[in-house]
């Protein structure tokens, strides 16, 4: 193998390009089980993002199930999940595009459930999510989300919709009164079902309820609050096979699992410092399924890093499998087949088939092959997990990510820029699943550190509830932080170091770049926001119903904390700014209008600050399409390459000369 050659960091050629990225960037969306045959959806960009049910025949075969012109994804709270079911081989599952229900049996075609959209009223105003089938009475029974009222808040129910019936149904509402709904479980016998509530200005991840109740198949009768409340997030309501109800709750401070025993006496089936639970941003999460009444197999993440066990549910004795992932999710299990997604910083997300017996496990379908490619491989940067002081006092997390590129080396004494990343959510946590973008990064020479700022989840809640009301603060002193705990390591250049984020992550970039401390924004050479909030107060106003008081937590009641929205939105505080910005947005996104980007550039514009802007047709809150992810990336680095690594290239060229 040749030696490396010399380049400057930021400069190095390397086989990862956009265009592998977008093409290898099929996302695998779900985990189902019928029986022991295991499907999933997953979100192709080569087809314009199009979901689709794919099933893992006998012969090893992975086949499609949807036909084209369908795609498997529901709208229910903007970000869905669980949009489909699978029993004795018939499908039922939303369609993106109209948003109906339809049901697809063996060498049939697709046959809607749910009516089209009656005249006058927005299409799509009818979405599913989350069902479950009660095989006995032919009926399904899940989350409806009902916007067909224009200019009022969409109503979010639990409803049950006739199997054996010929016509199309609305549903008729079983539980209705609260906000949200997630998770409708049936009891084994099918006489009890239960269900996840919250209201408003609660979001899942801060308090939410499990209610139980009777049901005939008809109604639910004489519904009982089990646990949660406005202090107690609960999560994953399940019934194990012998009718005894489960849960994930964070009353201890972590998100434990618990089940309730007679006279609604609730047990901590196994108390420690991990995390069991993940936020709820999406419907049909599942961390833990039962292999028996006496065993689960269950995923948790511990010091940052995702673990799946066995689980015996009343000695609480935990047995971790030896698996090459550091991070699971979706877990399902029928028998003795178990099925989930995980990945590892330098393994792809893949769909896995695990026996709890023996620990064997089979890949079914990998989100791509491109980590099996020698080639490809040798150029990952493995992450490293750092822990660096924050300016209140307290410990913070990151994972780093340092240049890697076998093919070169940079030149004595040089140091690498830094992309400092802020997740999305903000409720949410860097993730540890390989992921292109990064290496697309770190084997061109860039380092980069995925910062677990305060307000991040798998640290226990007191942690997440270090950005309650703090948004825009603690989470811009974190970023910053870990950008100056490398810095003061020698591990990067300190005049060469840009901030990005998607989302809400965007809002911490752009607050970062806008803050009142000077010694903040003037860390950053430059940066980049993808659909990223730049103004709180239209956020308020105009967001879907899902975070339409999520900032009520995050900074203050709106509009009587309409003073604080003003001093920490970034499009208020353009005056502040230095650095040039990159923006890409979807034209269609609902969660984060394109409004708030054009007045965040108009602003920029205006003062001669240069700004990058990027509209992406037909995409939504967060890109799908192949060529527009492959589109964005470029661009990016061709942004700071052109205002941050060429002018440090020649900065340092002169300095030599001189030296000469």
């Amino acid at each position: 193998m040749p030696n490396p050659t010399e380049a400057s960091f930021g400069s190095w050629s390397s086989p990862i390009t956009s265009a592998l990225v977008a093409s290898e960037s099929i996302t695998l969306v779900d985990v189902l089980l019928d029986g022991s045959e295991v499907y999933w959806v997953e979100a192709r960009p080569q087809e314009a993002g199009r979901h689709v049910l794919v099933r893992r025949a006998g012969d090893g075969s992975n086949v499609d199930v949807t036909p084209t012109g369908f795609s498997v994804r529901t709208r229910v709270h903007e970000y869905g999940g669980n949009s489909a079911l699978v029993v004795d081989g018939s499908v039922c599952f939303s369609d993106f595009a109209d948003q109906r229900l339809y049901r697809l049996d063996k060498g049939g075609r697709p046959e809607p459930l749910t009516p089209a959209a009656a005249a006058g009223t927005p299409r799509a105003a009818l979405r599913y999510a989350d069902g479950r089938v009660d095989m006995a009475r032919r009926l399904w029974i899940g989350v409806r989300e009902d916007h067909r009222e224009a200019g009022k808040e969409a109503v979010n129910t639990i409803v049950a919709l006739d199997l054996a019936s010929d016509s199309e149904s609305a549903g008729t509402v079983l539980v209705q009164d609260h906000d949200f709904f997630a998770s409708p479980r049936l009891s084994p016998d099918g006489r009890r079902v239960a269900w996840l509530a919250w209201d408003h200005p609660r979001m899942p991840w801060e308090g939410t309820e499990i209610w139980v109740a009777d049901f005939d198949g008809a109604t639910v009768r004489n519904p009982t609050l089990m646990a949660g409340g406005p202090g107690e997030s609960v999560f994953q309501p399940e019934w194990s096979p012998d009718g005894v109800l489960y849960f994930v709750s964070d009353r201890t401070g972590w998100w434990n699992l618990h089940r309730c025993e007679a006279n609604a006496h609730i047990v901590n089936v196994r108390p420690m410092a991990a995390e069991f639970g993940r936020p709820q941003w999406g419907l049909g999460m599942s961390t833990y399924a039962f292999l028996s009444a006496g065993e689960a197999v269950c995923s948790y993440i511990e010091g940052g890093l995702g673990r799946l066990a066995l689980l015996d549910l009343q000695s609480g004795r935990l047995t971790p499998f030896d698996l090459p992932y550091a991070d699971f999710s979706l877990v399902r299990a029928y028998g003795t087949t178990v099925a989930f997604k995980a990945g590892a910083p330098t393994l792809p997300t893949a769909i896995v088939r695990l026996d709890p017996r023996t620990g064997a496990t089979t890949v079914l379908r990998q989100s791509g092959a491109v980590a099996d490619d020698p080639a490809i491989h040798r150029h990952f940067s493995t992450p490293r997990s750092i822990e660096f002081p924050t300016p209140r006092g307290q410990t913070a997390f990151a994972q780093f990510y340092p240049p890697a590129n076998a093919d070169h080396r940079a030149p004595d004494g040089e140091l690498p820029p830094l992309l400092v990343r802020c997740h999305g959510g903000p409720t949410s946590s860097a993730s540890t699943l390989l992921d292109l973008r990064t290496q697309f990064w770190t084997s061109r020479g860039v380092a980069v550190v995925d910062v677990d700022y305060g307000g991040s989840t798998g640290y226990g809640r007191a942690y997440r509830e270090r950005l309650h009301g703090m948004w825009g603060l603690v989470d811009v002193e974190d970023c910053a932080a870990a950008a100056r705990c490398l810095v003061g390591k020698g591990w990067v250049d300190g005049r060469q170091i840009m901030i990005t984020g998607s989302s809400a992550g965007g809002f911490t970039a752009l607050a970062c770049l806008t803050s009142e401390d000077p010694s903040v924004r003037k860390a950053f050479a430059a940066g980049g926001s993808h659909y990223g909030v730049s103004d709180l107060a239209a956020l308020a106003r105009d967001t879907h119903k899902f975070e339409s008081r999520y900032l009520d937590w995050l900074v203050a009641p709106y509009v009587e904390g309409s003073e604080v929205y003003a001093q920490r939105s970034p499009v208020r505080n353009a005056d502040r700014l230095t650095a040039p910005v990159a923006f890409f947005q979807g034209a269609e996104d609902k969660i984060v209008p394109p409004s708030q980007t054009e007045s965040m550039v108009a602003a920029l514009r205006q003062k001669g600050i240069t700004a990058q802007y990027l509209l992406f047709a037909g995409e939504q809150h967060g890109f799908r399409q192949g060529r527009n992810i492959a589109w964005a990336l470029d661009a990016e680095f061709y942004f700071y390459d052109a205002l941050v690594f060429k002018p440090a290239r020649e900065a340092r060229r002169l300095t030599r000369s001189d030296s000469a």
